[in-house]
C-alpha cells in the first residue's frame, strides 16, 4: 500500500505582472508518497476550483523532464533538493512526512512575474533568435559517413544540446546570469562542422542580447551547475569566454 503524507504548501501568490504578491499556506492531507510535486499541485487546484478559488498558476508540459516547461524554487533551492531533476520529476516520497515545502517563482528581472509560479521566460527565446542556430541551408539529413565528426565531438556537442531552457541556472545565480543557457547554445553549434561558418557572429550575437535583456554577468559560484538539471558543467562558460575571445573585433 502507498505511503501517504500530510504536508504544507507556503505557495507565492500574485494574480499577474502588476499586482501584489505574497505567500499562502495550503494543508493537503493523506497524499499519495507515489505523486509527484506537480500532481501535488494539481490535486491542491482541483480543491481551491470546487471551493470557487483561483487555483494556482505554475508552467508544465511535458512532465517527464525533457521539454524545460515546469521550474520555481523549492524551499528555495531550483526545482527542488534533488540533483539532476527537474520539479515535475521531483516525487514525494523524497519529502518528509509533515513537511513544510516553500514554493516560489525564479526571481530574476529578466523573467518577470506572470502568476503565481509562472515567470515569463521569452527573454531566452530572444537570446536564440539573435543567433542560435544555422541560417545555411544544408538540406535534407546527409548520409552519415558524408561529414564524418569525432566520437568524442559529437558526445560533448550532444551533452550541451541538452540544456533545455528551463531557467534554473538563472534563478540560482547572484547575479542572474544566463551564462551556463548560452554557453551550452554556444558550445552546441561551435563544436560541429555545421555551425562553423557563423560561429563568430554567433558569439557576439548571443552574448550581446544576453546582456541587453537585463540578465547579469556569471558569478563564479557554480550554483548553475549544481543546479542544472541536465548536468551541463560549467566549464563551458569559460569556453564562452574564450570564444568572444577569439572572435572580437
Amino acid at each position: 500500500m502507498s505511503r501517504t503524507l500530510c504536508l504544507t504548501l507556503r505557495i507565492w501568490r500574485q494574480a499577474g505582472p502588476d499586482a501584489p504578491g505574497g505567500f499562502e499556506s495550503h494543508r493537503l492531507e493523506g497524499v499519495s508518497a507515489d505523486l509527484s510535486l506537480l500532481e501535488a499541485l494539481d490535486q491542491l487546484n482541483e480543491q481551491l476550483i470546487a471551493a470557487g478559488q483561483r487555483p494556482v498558476g505554475f508552467d508544465h508540459d511535458c512532465r517527464e523532464g525533457i521539454c524545460g516547461s515546469c521550474g520555481f524554487l523549492v524551499n528555495g533551492q531550483a526545482h527542488g533538493p534533488l540533483a539532476a531533476t527537474t520539479v515535475c520529476q521531483l516525487y514525494l516520497r523524497h519529502i518528509d512526512d509533515g513537511a513544510t515545502l516553500v514554493l516560489e517563482p525564479w526571481r530574476a528581472r529578466a523573467f518577470p512575474v506572470l502568476q503565481d509560479l509562472s515567470v515569463d521566460r521569452s527573454g531566452f527565446d530572444r537570446i536564440l533568435a539573435a543567433g542560435g542556430y544555422c541560417s545555411v541551408n544544408t538540406g535534407s539529413a546527409p548520409e552519415a559517413n558524408t561529414m564524418l565528426i569525432g566520437r568524442e565531438q559529437a558526445a560533448s556537442a550532444f551533452d550541451t544540446a541538452t540544456c533545455i531552457g528551463c531557467g534554473a541556472c538563472v534563478a540560482s545565480c547572484r547575479n542572474a546570469s544566463a551564462s551556463l543557457f548560452v554557453a551550452a547554445k554556444l558550445a552546441h553549434l561551435g563544436q560541429l562542422p555545421q555551425g562553423q561558418p557563423e560561429r563568430g557572429q554567433r558569439a557576439r550575437a548571443l552574448q550581446q542580447r544576453m546582456a541587453d535583456e537585463g540578465f547579469g554577468s556569471c558569478s563564479n559560484t557554480l550554483e548553475c551547475e549544481a543546479v542544472c538539471p541536465q548536468q551541463i558543467s560549467a566549464d563551458w562558460i569559460s569556453w564562452m569566454h574564450r570564444e568572444a575571445r577569439h572572435h572580437a573585433g
